[in-house]
């Protein structure tokens, strides 16, 4: 008797997989070091207990980003300029930036000043960047060696 699967299981299946070895890339505090480095010590509502939660919301968020970045890299290694690729994900990234900004927002004690939010909104934009770049860079470098 034959197993029966299907092209969703096989392509879930195939995901799964190449977010695994993305994933074994990166570590714990490189994530921290970006946080650090991109937000600082920001003063959220809560206090330290606070700054944790802050923490795995933009490891969460910069873990998308990197897998994003990763998942489309095999068009750039096909050809594409790396401007026309970051294009096709454009509406994704727009969502990592907007939930970290909005999330940051809500908990943060800053102020209501709009130079304040907007420096800060792209303090969110580079890191998602940041982060959609490693991705793109460690999945061009995987179909270059062949371990896609």
């Amino acid at each position: 008797m034959n197993v029966i699967t299907t092209f969703n299981t096989k392509r879930r299946e195939k995901q799964i997989k190449t977010e695994r070895t993305l994933l074994k890339e990166i570590s714990i505090k490189m994530l921290q070091d970006s946080v650090r480095r991109h937000f600082g010590y920001i003063k959220v509502q809560g206090g330290v207990f606070m700054q944790q939660g802050f923490d795995e919301a933009c490891f969460d968020v910069a873990i998308e980003a990197y897998l994003l970045g990763g998942k489309i890299s095999k068009f750039g290694y096909s050809g594409e300029d790396t401007e026309l690729v970051k294009k096709r994900c454009e509406e994704e990234m727009k969502h990592f930036i907007d939930t970290l900004y909005n999330f940051w927002l809500y908990w943060s004690e800053m102020g209501v000043s709009n130079e304040v939010d907007e420096s800060f909104y792209f303090c969110c934009e580079h890191f998602v960047e940041t982060w959609w770049s490693e991705g793109y860079e460690k999945g061009i470098k995987r179909h270059k060696l062949r371990l896609h």
